[in-house]
């Protein structure tokens, strides 16, 4: 059922896509899985047992799956197909420029306040980065859809007429109109919601029967809140339209930082609880090592199976801190 309600938000996605242009189809996408993530994250902490780290364990990582699972993968596919493919660099530098100051102040920064007790914000320092996150993103949505779209489509270079092809070529089913998609992308979601919910508990109690690490349940709740978008990424890199999955893994890192991070920080302020979202030392240098390889993956408008395999390789390194 969770595959299926994947893949049909994959479909409905796409169509929009094309019917509304980029960068409108993946904001879509990525603003609903998004709401996901602050519905299962509010879920636990208002009926569950407190956690006061779930919240960083899965927001940090939906980072590591996107910045290094997602985009290795993306990569490292579109690269032994294609070989090199291409993407708009200032779309992708407008992104980075977002993320890298909010990762920081969210992640990085609690750790060294001395305001509090432990890698945890004040209440006054708290209200700083919800108005920092909320009206940086606001800034970006106003460039990305507006003033500067077209650095969130494919680049106009010579080099890129393929591209443009496989990007326009619409699928099958777009007579239906744009409303059909758009209620029907959310009605697949709801599924994906439901199982993410019902599945976080039994998650918990086989990690802590078994003794595995409890960061483990953050980062299975977020891979299965984020198997939409990393699906219809892998797609768009098969069919030459990396800029789409640029779109799409950088999108959802900023809506996550700059959304996701402020609705739980509201939630620990309403309901007066806790929520640890300082790093530890080991995690911290995984965070900025990710970043700077952003940087340095992102800064050509190039990539080729080398971005992809340095990105995966460092996910698969994640994945092994978990558990050593």
């Amino acid at each position: 059922m969770l595959a299926r309600a994947v893949f049909a938000v994959v479909r409905h996605a796409e169509h929009l896509a094309v019917k509304l242009g980029e960068p409108y189809g993946t904001l879509i996408l990525t603003l609903s899985v998004t709401s996901i993530e602050v519905m299962v994250i509010a879920g636990v902490m208002l009926i569950g047992d407190h956690n006061p780290t779930f919240a960083r364990d899965t927001l940090f990582a939906v980072m590591m799956i996107v910045l290094n699972g997602m985009v290795g993968l993306t990569l490292l596919l579109g690269g032994i197909r294609y070989r090199e493919q291409e993407f708009n660099l200032q779309g992708a530098n407008a992104y980075l420029a977002a993320i890298l100051p909010l990762a920081v102040f969210a992640f990085v920064m609690p750790s060294f306040t001395r305001s509090t007790i432990g890698p945890t914000l004040s209440t006054v320092q708290s209200a700083f980065l919800i108005v920092m996150a909320i009206a940086l993103y606001a800034i970006f949505l106003g460039i990305q859809t507006v003033r500067h779209r077209t650095y969130f489509m494919v680049p106009a270079s010579a080099t890129t007429v393929s591209v443009r092809a496989h990007f326009h070529k619409a699928p099958a089913g777009l007579s239906r109109p744009v409303f059909y998609h758009a209620i029907f992308l959310i009605a697949n979601l709801i599924p994906v919601v439901y199982l993410s919910k019902k599945l976080a508990v039994p998650i918990d109690y086989a990690i802590e029967g078994m003794g595995a690490p409890v960061a483990l349940g953050g980062f299975l709740v977020a891979a299965m809140v984020l198997s939409p978008e990393g699906v219809g990424a892998v797609r768009a890199a098969l069919a030459n339209q990396l800029q789409r999955s640029v779109n799409i893994y950088l999108g959802s890192v900023l809506a996550t930082i700059g959304l996701s991070i402020p609705a739980v920080l509201v939630i620990a302020l309403l309901t007066n609880t806790t929520v640890v979202l300082g790093l530890g030392y080991v995690e911290m240098i995984m965070l900025l090592l990710t970043l700077v390889l952003c940087i340095l993956t992102f800064g050509s408008g190039r990539t080729n199976v080398l971005h992809g395999a340095v990105h995966f390789l460092l996910f698969v390194a994640y994945v092994v801190l978990i558990f050593d």
